[in-house]
């Protein structure tokens, strides 16, 4: 005879199950809501969305238009502000990902003087706020003359990117069995071979992690780009936020910008959360 449950036992198992699906999903859609607010605002005129909601929509599909794209591609500030937000994001995280992979397969598995205490040095800067490095990195980018270059912009990114790529990959790293790199070195494989052949599919899922990681915080950033770059080299997100305070009603341009420089993040990170999520539980189980 099955031992009658304890009402404690029966809300247990309804919290577990089908009661939390319904909770994640309510939670996922009311998440949603400003994004596909923002995309049916992008679709329609200005006329409509100063005398109604975007939700006026539902009821009145034809004030969906898209005149706002077209607009947008026309404006040159947007556009250019785009592609200079690819030119600063691509390189700024390929570059923490190659450099990042390296060191941190350097810390873990290279024997050299210091290594512990260089390792403890990294590890210190990741309490260095950003705020603190502004002047001076932009008085030392000033004397070398790469202030306000999309050059200026990606180092400043990747300097600040690598302590954390540098933590996060030594950390995995180190969990590889090192029976499995000695069997590797026993078959002649060197240092190079034996990082790109063995340690980097292995370290797939944190790489990944780390690379979605720095592309958003870069494509998303405003406060280091709106000081780094100047009216040539500045990326989307200051570009949008020049067009807020210089034309506080362009919003049929306004709108179409924001949800693109929204929407590309957010693809990213759902074409790659497979990886994202094993990298981010990477060494949590053995």
């Amino acid at each position: 005879m099955k031992a009658k449950q304890s009402l404690g036992s029966r809300l247990a198992e309804g919290v577990s199950g089908g009661l939390v699906r319904v909770f994640l999903i309510i939670v996922g859609l009311f998440w949603l809501v400003p994004t596909i607010g923002l995309l049916l605002s992008s679709l329609r005129s200005p006329e409509d969305i100063a005398a109604s909601g975007w939700w006026k929509v539902f009821t009145e599909p034809s004030q969906i238009t898209f005149d706002s794209y077209r607009k947008l591609l026309e404006n040159e500030d947007i556009t250019s502000s785009l592609l200079n937000t690819v030119w600063i994001t691509v390189p700024a995280t390929l570059l923490v990902v190659i450099i990042g992979s390296l060191a941190g397969y350097a810390f873990a598995w290279m024997e050299f003087p210091g290594r512990d205490w260089w390792f403890l040095g990294v590890v210190g800067l990741l309490v260095v706020p950003v705020q603190v490095a502004l002047i001076p990195i932009a008085e030392l980018f000033g004397t070398i003359g790469i202030f306000g270059s999309v050059l200026g912009v990606v180092f400043f990114h990747v300097g600040f990117g690598l302590p954390f790529a540098v933590f996060l990959l030594r950390n995995f790293f180190a969990e590889i069995p090192r029976e499995l790199l000695e069997a590797a070195r026993l078959d002649g494989a060197g240092e190079l071979r034996l990082f790109f052949r063995v340690v980097m599919p292995l370290g797939a899922p944190a790489i990944a992690a780390l690379g979605i990681f720095q592309f958003l915080w870069v494509w998303n950033d405003l406060l280091v780009a709106l000081i780094f770059s100047d009216s040539g080299s500045q990326p989307i997100t200051v570009a949008l936020q020049t067009q807020v305070r210089q034309f506080g009603n362009n919003i049929d341009v306004l709108a179409p910008g924001a949800f693109i420089s929204m929407v590309v993040p957010l693809a990213v990170f759902f074409a790659f959360q497979r990886q994202f999520v094993s990298g981010v539980m990477a060494g949590a189980v053995k």
